[in-house]
């Protein structure tokens, strides 16, 4: 019985010594996941850089199936459920082989998969970068087989993570609305991120979250994950937290499967998104930056470039687009130290004139009674001032009231026997991008515009209509629930042909707004239109969510009109400067409006955001009050330069209440060995100054006492204060900028 026993401990052992971990690490994570040639792979850790001996040493080890195919084991989730010609569900997956790489500042652990039942495979791939703490998972699934299989489930990624007690950050939200953070507690069961728009992700429901792993987030301390799956189309992403307490809590991230059962052809494969994640110890605030800097230098198309101050003509003559207001705008813009003039809508149609949203989408043809001169002609006007020239496009879109779709009405996106439901205006269709006429047609409207007009400096592009009539004209019956998932991924392929054919035009993403947010686009367009809210106190807690997880050069910010269009708020023009100089500073209104106090103020804060532009566009970020905190009060954050020689805080009061209790800020970021001179940047009134200004502070004081804020609103003319009744206003703000001596 002994011998026995020691021999079951050998042979244990033998085993145990066969067993390969594979470790991938960034900065300051790890993860390391098992494989044998044979076996399932296993995940055993992933956080803070460590080993396997002290993630053991600590409780932080896990022997958990990395990735869990649909065949046996009902207690855990299953990641992959495919369905073969005979019926069969059931999948048993092992280690076939492992490579390893690296190429630049990634580093690439490929796990190959085969089913011992079927001819099948997955591919599972982990990456790590070097320069940031950034890792991205994805799987690739394939058929080596000679019939067709079918996809029910096919997940990106799946994470088990120890922790019971995780509080969840979401952001929701729609048009004129996007970017809400919402907070909740994880409890047992599933939550289920989703959305089913089609085409347009974060519409409704971002693909992006924190999961703090010790109860409430935090900005500034605690564990946190956060994820971003890259992926245009409908998405799943899953918190599976088990009441068992052995089991860990869950995540998988990836396409919806739901009406998507994917066809995938013999000897084809299908990659599905990158999913994004970072392992932050310093709180949700950390995350962000390391979200930020990966973004910057790796995924946003000139990510590190300056963004420049443009003037956008829609809000403020709308789809009155004549060349008269058009040169009168941009002359405008010019004379304020704007960089760049951008025509939106109704510049296109002549059999159909683009006077309203009801028609012409897809007759990209200059209209010539609005700009008899052509576009030729506008652009060298806009030139000829020494700024920049931009357009609106529409690509993907057509009008049932145009000539496309009378030419080519089984081009868009419909059921032959149901009614089509159209979008905006009551006229508006999806083209079918699964098409690959219609894909030509639509790099045809860039390089055609391109083409004839090569000093075209800017394109924005939008899209206004999430995916109404899920039914392809092209696709044959069986492969219509591939839809959503080709029609996403030829508009990728798309977006390289163009980037193929144009990679120096400045190309801007919108879609109603900012319901397109979502780091897949970017490496095919600069800069993101957060929304079309534009009234200053909504667009800042707007801006506020968005930043959790998109830098700031990449989100298009603009100041719009006194009396709001949507809202009908009032608020002064310093406000809805500083609310726009959070991100990449635009406006969006006619200057010509402007009184002459107004205008001087415009053009010195334009000057002035220049000045602080490469701090806050490239700066790591840093936020100190919520808009949400209290009663809603303030709101503060600030962008400090890498070096921590400059640094950028921006302050808020939202609401003003009688005798309100002082709030201090308390800055983070700086070297706290280093002094700073601070300034003020574009005050109101140029004669007078806030009682702070040129004062010279420690960064040690300004992070661990901070700053009175109702000091900070307190004005100076010539030496001694002065009463102001702004002083007792909403929609105060103040900007500091402060340069180490």
């Amino acid at each position: 019985m002994k011998r026995a026993l020691l021999f079951v401990m050998i042979l244990m052992g033998a085993i145990d010594s066969m067993a390969k971990n594979y470790t991938l690490s960034t900065p300051n994570n790890t993860l390391i996941i098992e494989a044998v040639e044979g076996k399932a792979p296993m995940f055993r850790y992933y956080g803070s850089k460590a080993t396997l001996d002290e993630a053991e040493s600590v409780g932080k080890a896990l022997q958990y199936e990395a990735f869990h195919a649909f065949g046996n084991r009902t207690d855990i989730p299953f990641a992959a459920l495919v369905k073969f010609q005979d019926g069969d569900n059931a999948v048993n997956l092992v280690v076939e082989s492992v490579e390893q790489s690296k190429e630049g500042h990634i580093s690439t652990l490929c796990i190959t998969l085969k089913d011992t039942l079927h001819p099948f495979r997955l591919k599972l791939r982990y990456a790590a970068f070097d320069d940031c703490d950034i890792m991205k998972f994805s799987t690739e699934y394939i058929n080596d087989g000679k019939k067709p299989i079918v996809l029910q489930k096919y997940m990106s990624a799946s994470l088990p993570v120890i922790s019971k007690n995780c509080t969840l950050l979401s952001l929701y939200g729609n048009t004129k609305n996007e970017s809400n953070e919402q907070f909740e507690r994880l409890g047992y069961g599933t939550k289920l991120l989703t959305t089913q728009q089609g085409n347009r992700t974060s519409y409704d429901i971002h693909a992006s979250f924190m999961l703090s792993l010790e109860g409430e987030m935090n900005e500034q301390c605690g564990n946190v994950i956060a994820g971003s799956l890259l992926w245009g189309g409908n998405f799943d992403i899953e918190f599976i937290n088990s009441p068992f307490k052995r089991l860990p809590t869950l995540i998988q991230a990836g396409i919806s499967p739901l009406a998507s059962d994917y066809t995938l052809n013999p000897k084809a494969s299908l990659t599905t998104p990158e999913f994004v994640l970072t392992h932050s110890n310093r709180g949700k605030g950390e995350a962000s930056r390391t979200l930020h800097y990966w973004a910057r230098h790796h995924q946003v198309l000139d990510g590190t470039k300056l963004r420049e101050v443009l003037l956008n003509s829609w809000e403020g003559v709308h789809f009155d687009t004549t060349q008269a207001n058009m040169e009168s705008m941009a002359a405008d813009i010019a004379e304020l130290g704007g960089e760049m003039f951008v025509m939106d809508d109704g510049w296109f149609g002549n059999k159909y004139p683009r006077n309203n949203d009801k028609t012409s989408l897809g007759d990209w043809e200059v209209c010539r009674e609005k700009l008899p001169g052509g576009i030729g002609s506008l652009v060298k006007m806009v030139h000829d001032k020494g700024i920049k020239f931009g357009i609106w496009i529409e690509p993907e879109m057509v009008n049932i009231e145009s000539e496309l779709y009378e030419k080519h009405p089984d081009w868009v996106l419909r059921h032959p026997s149901i009614e089509p439901q159209p979008g905006r205006g009551g006229g508006q269709l999806l083209l079918d991008m699964t098409n690959p006429q219609v894909q030509d047609f639509v790099f045809g409207v860039v390089d055609k515009l391109m083409t004839e007009h090569p000093d075209i400096d800017y394109i924005k592009w939008d899209n206004n209509m999430s995916m109404h009539n899920a039914s392809s004209q092209y696709l044959p019956l069986s492969r219509q629930s591939n839809l959503s998932v080709d029609f996403n991924l030829a508009l990728i392929k798309v977006l390289k042909r163009i980037r193929a054919a144009h990679p120096d035009v400045i190309i801007q993403l919108c879609a109603s707004g900012g319901t397109r947010l979502n780091y897949v686009y970017m490496p095919y367009f600069q800069e993101v239109w957060a929304s079309d809210m534009t009234d200053p106190l909504h667009r800042l807690k707007l801006q506020w969510g968005a930043l959790d997880f998109y830098p700031s050069n990449i989100l298009a910010a603009h100041v719009c009109s006194h009396n709001n269009k949507y809202t009908q708020r009032h608020s002064p023009l310093k406000f809805r400067f500083d609310v726009a100089s959070m991100c990449r500073l635009g406006v969006e209104m006619v200057p010509a409006t402007f009184t002459p106090t107004e205008r001087a103020f415009a053009k010195r804060a334009i000057a002035e955001y220049k000045k602080i532009r490469p701090t806050v566009q490239q700066g790591d970020m840093y936020k100190l009050i919520s808009p949400f905190d209290d009663n809603g009060e303030y709101a503060a954050l600030m962008y400090v330069d890498s070096d921590k020689s400059k640094a950028v805080t921006m302050i808020y009061r939202l609401l003003y209440t009688h005798d309100m209790p002082h709030r201090i800020i308390r800055m983070q970021g700086l070297d706290p060995n280093r002094q700073y001179r601070i300034r003020e940047v574009a005050p109101e009134m140029e004669n007078e100054k806030l009682a702070i200004d040129g004062k010279i502070v420690s960064g040690r004081l300004l992070m661990e006492e901070g700053v009175v804020i109702p000091e900070l609103i307190r004005r100076i003319k010539g030496n001694r204060p002065i009463n102001d009744l702004r002083e007792s206003n909403d929609y105060r703000s103040v900007v500091l900028e402060l340069v180490a001596e």
